[in-house]
């Protein structure tokens, strides 16, 4: 399978982007239980122009990181595996059971409690890390699995963002959002009439997420809106889209979600920190990464292709999509961030987090495992042939 020189970037990014996610968080895990422990989580609190440093980075660095998302998503529609609707529809499906099957765990452990809102938070994949762990298999993994563990993780975080504007939007002021819709048609005007220049496409953005920060809609879908009123063109190199998604692929994964993992994983574990871990949230969300997630992906996906709506790419086998399913299953920042959005507590925020690592450890461990042992008897059969 041939794979553009634009995704081999977004996929090497991610790649190392990964690894350095594994390297920072157990950094800040360390800072947060040293002696620096009380400066270190404060630092991340101070106040600037009336928000934390933490706030500026999960609402407005992490606008960038949805925009990088949503241009990924817009080439892989036009151009990518998700401009053959049977191609697509296979991630498509993937991702849907890989949204729902965690969400429903979640709220068999939660239904009717205090916890319930935090559904949302098994459903994410962490693309980074998801990546990362395939990284390390090397030249063994078939391009299809590549594009579509990439797709699927992509599918799942356009689905996480669907979810934090539907659910995890409190109360609404419906001056401010209709002024960022208002921009966002003003730039999708300038894009039917064929403006090229990026400078109207930012200045306009960022226009759009002040005013959706204050409308009690989450910043970061603007990200997402932003990335498709920007023009695509060809999809050759001197488009708009192309330059501003190769320009972002090392900013992403080098500075922005480190930086959010780092200021988002400062947590304390005290001595009975395990017993968190047996809280009705806790088990939702370790069993919902770790079981809903591959359960989900593989089941709907099989559906998928067994109704004739998908089909399965001829180098891959069903045990490549359980494995592409178990790394699925690492959360970790989309599951942060959405456990931020779902819980007040700080109590109940740290042992969220703490589920999520552990869940995400599980899960990418086991795919690790199991897509080892899979692809080398794949390697064996190949060489045998």
């Amino acid at each position: 399978m041939k794979l553009t020189k634009l995704f081999i970037d977004f996929f090497n990014s991610e790649k190392a982007g990964g690894l350095i996610l594994v390297f920072v968080t157990f950094l800040s895990l360390g800072l947060s239980n040293s002696s620096v422990q009380t400066g270190y989580i404060n630092f991340w609190h101070i106040d600037l122009g009336g928000h934390s440093i933490v706030h500026w980075i999960n609402d407005g660095l992490m606008t960038i990181f949805f925009l990088l998302i949503g241009l990924e998503l817009e080439r892989e529609i036009y151009q990518g595996e998700l401009s053959d609707l049977k191609n697509a529809a296979l991630p498509i499906f993937g991702a849907l059971g890989g949204m729902l099957l965690p969400a429903g765990i979640f709220l068999l452990f939660n239904f009717g409690t205090t916890t319930q809102s935090g559904a949302g938070i098994p459903m994410a994949t962490d693309i980074a890390f998801a990546i990362g762990i395939l990284s390390l298999l090397g030249n063994r993994v078939p391009g299809s699995l590549k594009v579509f563990l990439t797709a699927l993780a992509v599918m799942d975080d356009l689905g996480a963002i669907i979810v934090i504007a539907i659910f995890y939007t409190t109360a609404l002021a419906f001056t401010n959002l209709f002024i960022a819709l208002g921009i966002f048609g003003v730039l999708l005007i300038l894009n039917r009439l064929k403006v090229h220049n990026l400078i109207p496409y930012l200045i306009g953005g960022a226009f759009m997420w002040y005013f959706m920060l204050h409308s009690g809609v989450h910043a970061t879908i603007t990200g997402v809106l932003l990335a498709f009123a920007i023009p695509f063109g060809d999809g050759g190199e001197k488009s708009p889209s192309y330059i501003l998604q190769h320009f972002l692929h090392k900013p992403v994964a080098f500075f922005i979600l480190p930086l959010f993992a780092i200021a988002n994983t400062c947590i304390v574990i005290g001595s009975n920190w395990q017993s968190g871990l047996l809280e009705a949230s806790s088990l939702g969300i370790i069993a919902g990464l770790v079981i809903g997630k591959p359960l989900g992906i593989w089941l709907f996906s099989f559906i998928g292709v067994g109704l004739g709506f998908c089909v399965l790419p001829k180098d891959l086998k069903w045990k490549n999509i359980a494995g592409a399913g178990l790394l699925g299953g690492i959360g970790f920042t989309m599951s942060i961030f959405i456990t931020l959005l779902a819980f007040n507590e700080a109590d109940q925020i740290n042992n969220s987090k703490i589920a999520i690592l552990v869940a995400s450890f599980i899960a990418g461990a086991v795919g690790f495992i199991f897509l080892k042992m899979s692809l080398k008897t794949r390697a064996k059969n190949e060489e045998t042939t």
